[in-house]
């Protein structure tokens, strides 16, 4: 048991931080006060705090008290209305950006060394020819070695405003002397779709992560770009991905789908009701799409394949999907923390919500991948517990259900051996990131020399290069158990070294080779195109 609850938590802790459907909207504090006039229950506990503030005995940050009790009474209310203290404000509000403002690179700190792993894709440290394997020494001449403080603390010397510059001085494996860059800062952009490629002549992929405020863009650009590649259907791969904006959604949903046909509808507390429709010609309406999900796509995802489902537009693939049901609003509270309230519920075309229950507390909501996993449903469509009240029928007559989550049209079963699991925790986890930045760095001028043609055809992930993963993972504590796996090992290895040395398309399509739910989308492409002919 112990082994199958290290599996568990990283894949729990992942879904427990799923940003949900958020509306964007947000609510000013100190604007707002109308909303929230005085009672007689608010008076009471800000009296408290007063009192405690200048009265107890020994010194207490009240501040703390103040997040505590926040925090408290929104764990009463759903395990999606969440409070956001000061400190972690910046990095939640980034993660939905579709940009930050920086030098543009990704590294590690090795040794008291900021190490680059690659230039950021559109980012000035790209363009003006910083590499992965660099290492930034100075920034204004001040040394960023040997300081002994977090990476967090060394960012601070690259961060600044949009506009002003940092010379960076750098050291590169192959070079004698330091290297002198002026890095302007800028806007780098943070990708939402993270792989755009054609898996044969007439389907194109397309990867979100997560839907930021740029989703719809770069996915507008990336349908325009596979339709000049020659593009008839479309794989949208949803899997993992947590939600977001509802808006990006809803015009992404758009894209797919006949004007006036019903996106989704949302229920507010007074029972209000509020229809969002497509509303224009899209791109891909006369087009096939497949929508790949699993139990870890989330709300603006699952507003995407249930508006598609109930429409009987396109073919939703893979398992389950989270069942997140629930509509946020940011409201600022005046001191650089926020709080994201469920304001409505939103339900699809049929009128389905497929939010899961969350009557027996956060603690077993979040635990639902366990259950999932004991009941069978990961491996078998059905093990799938459905709720006949709940049935439901589209407009061409396919049976959908709510209660929680997307089932699929076509049910791909999960491989849940312990190895294979563990092999993904090591990716999702980073390890397998920091291993093959070292594995660069063993030859960090050839590896940067190759074009991906010839990475692909010379760069072999060899049994001895196994062997040093596994060394590699016992200096850092870990037991990596590899048997019947070592070949996907080699592949995830080889994607990763793709991924820092040409960027997140090649690793997503060297991931995908093999991948079931890929092999299902070609096969039911090659059986719809042969019916036609």
């Amino acid at each position: 048991m112990k082994n199958k609850k290290n599996i568990y938590t990283p894949l729990l802790l992942g879904i427990a931080c799923a940003i949900g459907v958020f509306m964007g909207g947000k609510i000013n504090y100190s604007s707002s006060d109308q909303l929230f006039s005085s009672n007689p229950k608010k008076e009471k506990l800000n009296r408290l705090i007063d009192y405690i503030d200048y009265e107890y005995v020994d010194e207490v940050n009240t501040d703390s008290i103040v997040d505590v009790t926040v925090n408290t009474i929104l764990k009463g209310l759903d395990p999606h209305s969440v409070y956001i203290p000061e400190q972690e404000y910046d990095n939640v509000s980034q993660n939905m950006k579709g940009d930050f403002v920086g030098i543009g690179v990704s590294f590690y700190s090795v040794e008291d060394t900021i190490m680059v792993i690659q230039a950021l894709e559109g980012g000035p440290s790209e363009k003006i020819g910083i590499r992965g394997g660099d290492r930034i020494l100075y920034a204004n001449d001040t040394p960023l070695f040997d300081l002994g403080v977090s990476s967090d603390s060394l960012t601070t010397f690259l961060k600044g405003k949009q506009g002003s510059k940092v010379e960076l001085k750098v050291k590169r494996p192959g070079k004698e002397e330091l290297l002198s860059f002026n890095v302007k800062r800028d806007h780098v952009p943070i990708k939402s779709v993270e792989a755009v490629y054609m898996l044969n002549k007439t389907v194109g992929y397309i990867k979100i992560n997560r839907f930021a405020e740029s989703t719809y863009e770069e996915f507008n650009a990336a349908i325009k770009a596979l339709e000049l590649m020659g593009a008839k259907e479309i794989a949208l791969d949803l899997r993992d991905n947590p939600g977001g904006y509802l808006a990006e959604a809803i015009n992404i949903a758009d894209e797919f789908l006949k004007d006036e046909k019903l996106i989704l509808f949302t229920k507010n507390k007074s029972g209000s009701i509020e229809k969002t429709f497509a509303q224009r010609e899209g791109d891909f309406e006369d087009g096939h799409v497949y929508v790949l999900i699993n139990e870890n796509s989330a709300s603006a995802s699952e507003v995407v394949a249930g508006a598609l489902q109930d429409n009987d537009v396109g073919t939703i693939i893979g398992r389950r999907s989270y069942g997140k049901g629930l509509v946020q609003r940011e409201m600022d509270l005046g001191d650089g923390s926020a709080v994201r309230l469920t304001i409505a519920r939103y339900y699809t075309p049929t009128g389905r919500s497929i939010q899961k229950p969350y009557e027996n507390g956060n603690d077993s909501y979040f635990r639902d991948y366990e259950r999932r996993y004991k009941n069978g449903e990961l491996k078998s469509v059905d093990s799938i517990k459905v709720d006949d009240s709940l049935k439901y029928v589209t407009p061409g007559g396919k049976i959908v259900y709510g209660g929680g989550g997307i089932i699929p049209d076509v049910f791909i079963p999960k491989d849940i051996e312990i190895e294979r699991e563990h092999i993904r925790i090591l990716l999702n986890g980073g390890f397998l990131s920091r291993f093959v930045f070292q594995e660069l760095e063993r030859d960090r001028s050839y590896y940067n020399s190759l074009s991906k043609t010839e990475f692909d055809n010379e760069v072999e992930i060899t049994d001895e290069t196994v062997d040093r993963l596994i060394a590699f993972g016992k200096s850092e504590k870990l037991n990596i158990r590899l048997t019947e796996y070592k070949p996907l090992m080699k592949q995830y290895l080889k994607a990763v070294m793709a991924q820092q040395l040409f960027g997140s398309t090649y690793f997503q399509q060297l991931k995908n080779e093999g991948d079931p739910v890929i092999d299902k989308v070609l096969e039911l492409s090659e059986k719809k195109n042969n019916f036609k002919d």
